[in-house]
């Protein structure tokens, strides 16, 4: 089945082209006739099945045939709720990519940022929006949301949501929006509290289900790097100098930082060229064309704008940065070992990534062998730790608060015994002591350094 056979509007098709696409996926090909008919769905399905088209294709036709007889234009039409700002920035992302033809605009709201380029955005009206509900519930007590218009709405990764504690901001959400709505739901599981939150949510819902990516191709070797975040761009040049490495394909989570890698490469004289979504479409295909030909050694890409891109007897996968999400992780290193052929992918973990790193190898089964000998190893595997470590082996030397100089006042007239004035009283001037943690160690004592490899019983202290 091809796209055509959606019955999808030309404006879709033509980005969908333009992005590379060919064929559904099993879970947009059961998806998007639903949605289409203005249906609920229920959907079981991770990321990394291609779900995300599944929900923003329709909407955008929807939301486009709409437009003629639209009154309230630039109120909010379609809201998108998921559990984190990664997977709202590539939800936004896919977005401006499957309807850039529509004239329709988006934005994507979430915490842990300044709110005005957020608020600003908001202001000059948008037809969907992407948010985390933290964020979402904010601005929408400040009154810079307005929901009333609300025509779908899609809850994303629901099972992640309950696990981060977000409960409760959806069923404040819930009182919010318009009950007579178009309502899409989609979890990777579905426990009975996720059916539960399903059956509140959803009306006589059509159920799609699919199995998703979960194992790497066996003629793939895959290794990975540990390595400090700021020795990354070094580590690259290093295992690019090795001349058996023809072309390769380097990954980065986000647009900024392709360039940044691109740029790198190029002071180092090697060949590359970055392709993603804010590069024209003429300079996406020049760069894949260049890649293809091999006159360009490297190709930096994200994950939405790497869709589609099928080239043949590529070697290696290189993961700058590890995808959260570990789906994503099995896509990426597919681009290599196509058709039986022989691959491989090396990835560089810094501290903060170890996490992804954890859910990867839960994914596909196994443990990632670590390449030990480079010359970039970690040495900060947890950096949050040991700067507060630090700081709290070296306390600020604050002013005696008005009680303690009064308590001194009142006792200036009796003389010192012994040295007490040099030791820290048993409280209250705690900080000049490392604070524990929960395993009864100071935050600051050395941690059990892991050995790596493919040892069952390897302690990799994530």
């Amino acid at each position: 089945m091809s796209f055509e056979n959606l019955k999808l509007i030309d404006p879709i098709l033509k980005a969908l082209k333009e992005e590379g696409y060919s064929q559904p996926t099993p879970i947009q090909e059961q998806s998007i006739p639903v949605i289409l008919q203005g249906k609920d769905l229920l959907g079981c399905a991770q990321t990394g099945t291609g779900k995300t088209a599944a929900f923003a294709i329709p909407i955008l036709q929807l939301l486009n045939e709409k437009k003629g007889n639209d009154k309230n234009k630039r109120a909010i039409k379609a809201l998108i709720v998921t559990p984190t700002r990664e997977l709202a920035i590539q939800i936004s992302e896919s977005f401006n990519a499957y309807g850039k033809h529509t004239g329709l605009r988006n934005t994507v709201v979430f915490g842990g940022v300044s709110q005005k380029a957020q608020t600003d955005a908001l202001q000059k009206g948008v037809d969907i929006l992407i948010a985390t509900p933290g964020r979402l519930l904010d601005l929408i007590q400040q009154r810079f949301v307005n929901l009333q218009s609300l025509d779908i709405f899609v809850l994303d990764e629901a099972d992640r949501m309950l696990d981060m504690g977000f409960i409760h901001d959806v069923k404040k959400l819930l009182a919010i929006i318009p009950t007579k709505r178009q309502s899409l739901f989609f979890s990777a599981t579905m426990a009975p509290a996720i059916v539960k939150l399903a059956e509140s949510i959803l009306n006589h819902p059509t159920s799609v289900s699919v199995t998703p990516v979960s194992s790497t191709a066996e003629t793939i070797k895959q290794f990975v790097y540990f390595v400090d975040q700021k020795n990354k761009n070094s580590l690259l040049s290093h295992v690019l100098a090795d001349k058996a490495i023809g072309t390769a394909l380097v990954f980065t989570r986000t647009k900024h930082g392709a360039n940044k890698v691109t740029k790198y490469l190029l002071s180092k004289n090697i060949t590359a060229e970055a392709i993603h979504g804010n590069k024209s479409q003429t300079a996406r295909q020049n760069a894949l064309q260049n890649f293809k030909n091999r006159t360009t050694r490297i190709l930096v890409a994200t994950d939405i704008a790497s869709r589609g891109i099928d080239i043949d007897d590529l070697t290696h996968v290189i993961n700058f940065e590890i995808p959260n999400i570990s789906e994503t992780y099995v896509h990426r290193i597919g681009r290599s070992g196509r058709a039986g052929a022989k691959g491989t992918s090396f990835s560089f973990c810094d501290a903060d990534e170890k996490e992804f790193l954890r859910d990867i190898e839960k994914l596909i089964g196994k443990k990632i062998p670590v390449v030990e000998d480079h010359p970039f190893p970690m040495t900060n595997d947890r950096p949050e730790q040991k700067a507060q470590a630090q700081h709290t082996l070296r306390p600020k030397q604050n002013k005696p608060s008005s009680s303690a100089r009064k308590k001194s006042n009142t006792s200036s007239a009796r003389p010192a015994s012994g040295n007490s004035s040099s030791r820290p009283a048993a409280s209250g001037n705690s900080s000049s002591r490392p604070s524990s943690s929960g395993n009864g160690r100071s935050s600051g004592a050395p941690k059990k350094k892991w050995s790596g490899g493919a040892d069952p019983n390897d302690n990799r202290n994530y």
